[in-house]
């Protein structure tokens, strides 16, 4: 080691230069979508803490982790300010608190490799490694419902390795960077092998997860229209705008009507659907009428219980019938399932309530709906949908994926998050989806990003955001299952699991 390496890793630049590249991150996701930026800041992160024991190990990493989510999630904080209701300083404090709880993944991810690492460096970076990153990105996913955004795999939805998301999902996207950035390390240090060895294999695999793909042509397409109404968030709950909001999402759908189906955005009916079942009615009928189905996010109220849901209004199995008056309840609708804390619930609300605005938003008290539920049936096709913040969790979704699904479809309200790039990584995030499960996806939302993306992930039309406007595509359908839609990430959690086992006997062999 020459004494300049050795000054830089000991000396107290060592932290915010952990921190520096943990920012640099932000630039791997959208907007920007750079890519490299993601491996380049693990590798000199992870060259510049290599030598840490466990206990300085944890503060590098979360040094390096607390700049990736301060900058990756900032977009949080406009919500918190704008609606939180909060003075600047508690509001900050919430946003750094936010990111600070983030940042203990990465660090324990290195305390523990620092604990663990047996000292065969190929295994450690290549083997080692990458599986306690994966096993941090879970842990980030699931544990106080999860917050799964900035994985390592969404910096690669434009990237490189993008089609073997069919085959591995976002999660097995992850680990392999995790390898690449393990191998590149080495490459640095004088090892060559082990990446003059992966590069080849990802670039053959990446080849035959496009040339033999599952997917094939129905030779068949379906007409939508997506409504972008672009509600101002500060009028979006208030008495006096609803009627005037309603009839402005008919309004921009009645030229349209020669569509086979029209989604409306998350809550684009902000209110119980027995308060406007005489509207729900007539736009029931006006669908039937052109033979259409309109898709609607909506508040709906059965037993004193109440559901962030979507529902469908004129033709359900088939284009041309004779369908009843609307009625709720039908059963052709869909309850959301994961619930955004604060957002959409409130734990332990009996404290946290009384607090600030923050914690008493409009709609924080929805119930939640069960984890599996039909796929939504319009004009005879059927749609896997996911309300807004769910389309993160992919699980989730391919749990509600059969080989019978022909469109996913996701809305959302991104109006919390004003110019931010939260609705951009949104949008990044419901592409990966597309990817993993070979299905073409739309997305409807209420001031942007309103698109079409094809079952590899592409957008094929889009809106711009801030806008009331329409977008009328022609989707052509395919027909196969994505081998990510068969087995999820149960292998790469295998792989990871024989990974871990082996490190810690390597480890223990070595004490």
């Amino acid at each position: 080691m020459s004494p300049l390496v050795d000054t830089v890793r000991q000396s107290r630049i060592r932290l915010p230069l952990a921190f520096l590249a943990g920012a640099s991150t932000a630039l791997a996701f959208a907007p920007y979508g750079l890519w490299p930026f993601y491996p380049l800041a693990l590798v000199f992160c992870l060259w510049l803490g290599r030598q840490l024991g466990p206990a300085a190990a944890f503060r590098h990493w979360l040094s390096f982790g607390f700049g990736a989510f301060v900058f990756g999630i900032s977009w949080v904080h406009v919500s918190i300010d704008r609606y939180g209701g909060l003075p600047l300083p508690v509001s900050l404090g919430l946003m750094a608190l936010l990111a600070f709880y983030l940042a203990l993944y990465p660090a324990l991810v290195g305390a523990a490799f620092a604990k663990l690492k047996s000292g065969r460096s190929y295994f450690d970076l290549v083997g080692l490694f990458p599986a306690l990153w994966m096993l941090a990105e879970l842990g980030r996913g699931s544990v106080m419902t999860g917050f799964p955004w900035l994985l390592a795999g969404y910096s690669q939805t434009d990237g490189p390795l993008a089609p073997l998301a069919s085959v591995i999902g976002v999660e097995g996207l992850s680990l392999l960077l995790m390898m690449c950035v393990g191998a590149l390390l080495l490459f640095v240090e004088g090892k060559r092998l082990p990446l003059l060895l992966l590069l080849p294999l990802l670039a053959l695999a990446t080849w035959a997860a496009q040339a033999f793909s599952p997917l094939q042509s129905r030779e068949e397409s379906v007409k939508v229209l997506l409504v972008q109404g672009n509600i101002p968030q500060s009028m979006k709950w208030r008495k006096e705008t609803l009627w005037p909001s309603l009839l402005k999402h008919l309004d921009m759908t009645r030229p349209n009507f020669d569509v086979d189906i029209v989604v409306w955005p998350e809550a684009a009916v902000p209110i119980w659907e027995n308060v406007v079942s005489d509207f729900l009615d007539n736009a029931n009928r006006a669908a039937n009428l052109t033979d259409t189905a309109i898709i609607t996010g909506i508040i709906s109220h059965p037993e004193q219980e109440f559901y962030n849901s979507l529902i469908v209004l004129g033709n359900h199995f088939n284009k041309q019938q004779d369908a009843p008056d609307y009625q709720i309840g039908d059963g052709n609708d869909y309850r959301k399932h994961h619930l955004l804390p604060i957002g959409e619930f409130v734990p332990f609300e009996d404290l946290l309530r009384p607090l600030a605005p923050l914690f008493n938003l409009p709609m924080s008290s929805f119930n939640r709906g069960d984890f599996i539920q039909p796929n939504l049936q319009a004009v005879g096709y059927r749609l896997a949908p996911a309300i807004c913040y769910e389309i993160a969790f992919p699980e989730q979704l391919r749990a509600n994926f059969s080989e019978q699904t022909d469109l996913l479809l996701t809305v959302s309200n991104d109006a919390w998050f004003g110019e931010s790039n939260g609705p951009l990584q949104h949008m990044e995030i419901a592409r990966m989806r597309a990817i993993e499960l070979g299905r073409p996806l739309l997305r409807a939302t209420n001031n942007g990003v309103t698109a079409v993306v094809d079952e590899h992930g592409k957008m094929v039309k889009q809106l711009p955001q801030f806008e009331a406007a329409v977008l009328k595509a022609d989707v052509p359908l395919v027909k196969g299952q994505t081998l990510f839609a068969r087995f999820g990430h149960a292998p790469v959690l295998a792989l990871m699991s024989l990974l871990l086992l082996a490190g810690i006997g390597l480890s223990y062999r070595r004490r």
